[in-house]
């Protein structure tokens, strides 16, 4: 049955930024020396959404602000509260540049976001520099002009003392919230953080601290004690901050390692089924991106059931046919999980395709027969029986700038050669393995010993189904479906589908006939004949590209087999 690794989401569409769905369980396993978690994708992804939101929620809260203002200085009825343009301006230009930098860096960050962490930390800097300066200006700004307008009026104490204390309380929670956000929401090493929010305490500091010596609008006990408890908060919120960002750290960096497997970073899980689990995965290294497939833990400790996942991996790492999927590499971890890593392939099934595009014209349903042909001919070559052909276990995809190729999926049911002592120990008499749809009647009747000509009465399923909609014996429950490929004929694709060439359509009868020695006797065979019909070639690459273009939008994920 079809990896769901090597396909796309069904709902997202993979652009070198995988989705964020659920996150892969946990696999205890050896890291490999050098081999971190691939920090530096993840570190820019999730930077610049936080960015994004930052900004987004800026220039949205002032635009309100600034709204609000304009309102009430342009329509008030109280002549104390109207106001001319340039009276506005000088009120409120503070709030007009958040409104413009927060507009403008949403913009940078949804259309041109720069491509490098560092041109995304100079944007962070921007903001907070921005907001920090329009903090300080708002907390010591107003104090100090109106203490020089009042120069020579001399406040009272009392006066000075609730003046502080709104000053205290304003800007304590100001800063405090500032920098224990920063910590938290802004992506970062605790040095880093650390130096920011220290540069950040510290002007807030200085500033409180020359501000009230060159004015003196205090008693000098009771403004070292205002300063102090102003500093209070900005530390503590400081410390917060630093504390938080390192504990953040620790816990992303226990996650990358626990998505390692070997000298690959688990992304997303894509899909499981009863042998294992699939995951959208990328090498350490070469920064691939790449599909990876595990044993269930918990299947694990059954030799049967390891042994046919070993198989799969030999048996299709054995094929190099360009329609076939490639196996990049495979290994055991420490504690006995078994996984190998095959080639990711964004596009959709065949499957897929017929559900969303409906059936395919007889050029386009040639085109993919013939590759599936060609990847059988090798497999069938070195005596590897697929047994599970359906259009789920056939991907569509682009590859190399060719449109329209079609993989062979999932050895996971290949009969190995004759002569395989495991693998008649793993096959036995009396079984049905495959999918009841697409079984030949030898799979059906449960014989244990099928060869190349089950594969393509399982070719013949697949092609009724590309041209049709339906596999042969569609709308039956499982044993009546595989009742059916053993004793009743498939009715004629035209009754159907009329427009289905006549050569066409007894290519695919033929490939139905339930006596195996009335089908062709191998792939090379059927793809001749295919070759042979009038509609074969007719197919060509621009229409490939046109039709991949127009219904491929999203990828699927398919059952992995079991």
């Amino acid at each position: 049955m079809a990896d769901p690794a090597v396909a796309g989401s069904a709902t997202q569409d993979y652009r070198g930024e995988p989705p964020s769905g659920t996150p892969p369980e946990r696999v205890r396993v050896a890291l490999v020396p050098g081999s971190g978690p691939v920090a530096a994708d993840d570190l820019y992804r999730l930077l610049r959404r936080r960015l994004l939101v930052v900004c987004t929620i800026v220039a949205c809260l002032f635009f309100v602000v600034v709204s609000g203002s304009l309102v009430r200085s342009f329509t008030s009825s109280d002549p104390e509260l109207r106001t001319d343009l340039p009276e506005w301006f000088r009120r409120f230009w503070r709030l007009l540049l958040l409104m413009i930098t927060g507009s403008v860096l949403t913009a940078v960050l949804w259309r041109r976001p720069p491509r490098t962490v560092r041109g995304l930390r100079l944007i962070e800097l921007v903001v907070i520099g921005v907001m920090a300066l329009m903090t300080l200006y708002g907390s010591v700004g107003p104090f100090f002009w109106g203490f020089l307008e009042e120069a020579g009026q001399q406040p009272s104490l009392r006066g000075r003392l609730a003046y502080m204390l709104c000053y205290v309380g304003n800007v304590s929670l100001q800063w405090f919230i500032t920098l224990t956000l920063y910590g938290t929401f802004i992506p970062n090493t605790w040095r880093r953080c650390a130096a920011v929010v220290t540069v950040l305490a510290a002007s807030q500091l200085i500033l409180f601290a020359v501000w009230g010596l060159w004015l003196r609008p205090l008693a000098p006990g009771t403004f070292w004690f205002v300063l102090f408890q102003i500093g209070f908060f900005v530390v503590l919120g400081a410390v917060i901050a630093v504390v938080a960002c390192s504990r953040i750290e620790n816990l992303q960096r226990q996650v990358g390692e626990a998505r390692k497997l070997g000298q690959y970073v688990l992304m997303e899980k894509l899909g499981e089924g009863g042998m294992g689990e699939v995951y959208l995965a990328q090498h350490v290294l070469l920064r691939r991106p790449c599909a990876l497939k595990v044993i269930r833990p918990e299947r694990a400790g059954d030799p049967k059931n390891l042994r046919r996942f070993e198989r799969e991996v030999q048996a299709t790492a054995a094929l190099t046919h360009p329609n076939t999927i490639q196996v990049y590499d495979y290994g055991h971890t420490e504690d006995g999980t078994f996984y190998y890593v095959m080639e990711y392939l964004p596009g959709l099934t065949l499957e897929a395709l017929v559900k969303q595009a409906g059936p395919l014209p007889p050029a386009r349903a040639i085109h993919f027969l013939q590759q599936i042909c060609g990847a059988l001919k090798e497999a069938h070559a070195r005596g590897l029986i697929h047994r599970d052909i359906k259009p789920g276990n056939v991907m569509i995809c682009e590859r190399g700038g060719i449109h329209d190729v079609a993989k062979l999926l999932d050895f996971g049911l290949v009969l190995p050669p004759a002569g395989d002592a495991d693998g008649d120990k793993l096959t036995q008499d009396g079984t049905v393995a495959g999918t009841p749809a697409y079984l030949s009647p030898e799979q059906a009747g449960g014989e244990g010993t099928v060869d190349a000509r089950s594969d393509i009465y399982s070719v013949g399923a697949l092609a009724y189904f590309l041209l049709t909609g339906r596999p042969p014996f569609a709308g039956r429950t499982g044993m009546k479906m595989i009742a059916a490929h053993l004793y009743e004929v498939p009715e004629p694709l035209s009754r159907h589908r009329p427009d289905v060439p006549a050569d066409l359509e007894a290519v695919i009868l033929r490939c139905l006939a339930k006596d195996p020695n009335a089908r062709f006797p191998d792939a090379e065979s059927l793809n001749a004949a295919l070759s042979s019909c009038g509609a074969a070639g007719q197919w060509t690459a621009r229409d490939a590209a046109q039709g991949l273009r127009a219904k491929v939008v999203t990828g699927t994920v398919a059952e992995i087999g079991g």
